[in-house]
């Protein structure tokens, strides 16, 4: 890890920046490096104008993955390297008006059913059910459901926020189920025995800081 990798850490957990987004912003900073092939700490603000118009023109991508790109490399240049250019201030993602694709009760039905591993089954229709995200939902613990009063207390949420959700009986009786199986003491869903893993060794492909 270099110094200056290192120090842009340290800067984002200083701002409280969760664990996803560093890694999302540590991305952004070594893609803009790799373009350009010198450290980023020696890129010139030309430089920078011309990557982020290859991001708009050439490569094309949504105005998500822009945003994150240019939030990550902002925050490198005007906290850790301390040097702010009016070009960071000038780039804009463009505005996307998508309207969400919304499955009908019977495709949700039918995806979930598909599911053959009860494990992953249960977790996406616990997530479906009550409106988590998928980190959310991976990483309920047993103490996290309140059949008392039908709640599920969902940690650490985005922007490390705590909240609850509804909990129907039908999913509390779901979840009784399968927990009964494993009977974990802390875990909903426990990580499942190297058996169960689908390998996706010859779809992924690692890229190293």
């Amino acid at each position: 890890m270099t110094i200056l990798r290192e120090r842009m850490i340290e800067d984002l957990q200083l701002r409280g920046v969760s664990t996803n987004t560093q890694e999302a912003y540590l991305c952004a900073v070594r893609r803009l490096a790799e373009y350009h092939m010198k450290p980023p700490d020696r890129i010139n603000e030309e430089e920078l104008r011309q990557y982020f118009l290859h991001l708009k023109n050439e490569r094309g991508i949504s105005a998500a993955s822009f945003q994150v790109a240019l939030s990550g490399i902002k925050f490198f240049y005007q906290f850790t390297l301390k040097q702010i250019w009016p070009i960071l201030d000038l780039v804009r993602p463009s505005r996307e008006k998508k309207l969400p694709v919304v499955l009908s009760l019977e495709e949700v039905c039918q995806i979930l059913s598909a599911i053959r591993r009860r494990h992953y089954r249960v977790c996406l229709t616990t997530i479906y059910s009550c409106g988590l995200r998928l980190r959310e939902g991976t990483h309920l613990r047993v103490s996290d459901i309140d059949s008392s009063r039908m709640m599920v207390h969902v940690r650490s949420g985005k922007g490390a926020k705590d909240r609850y959700v509804p909990l129907p009986q039908r999913m509390l009786d779901l979840l009784c189920g399968y927990w009964a199986t494993h009977r974990n003491p802390i875990w909903i869903f426990p990580r499942p025995q190297p058996s169960d893993i689908i390998s996706m060794a010859n779809l992924t492909f690692w890229i190293s800081p």
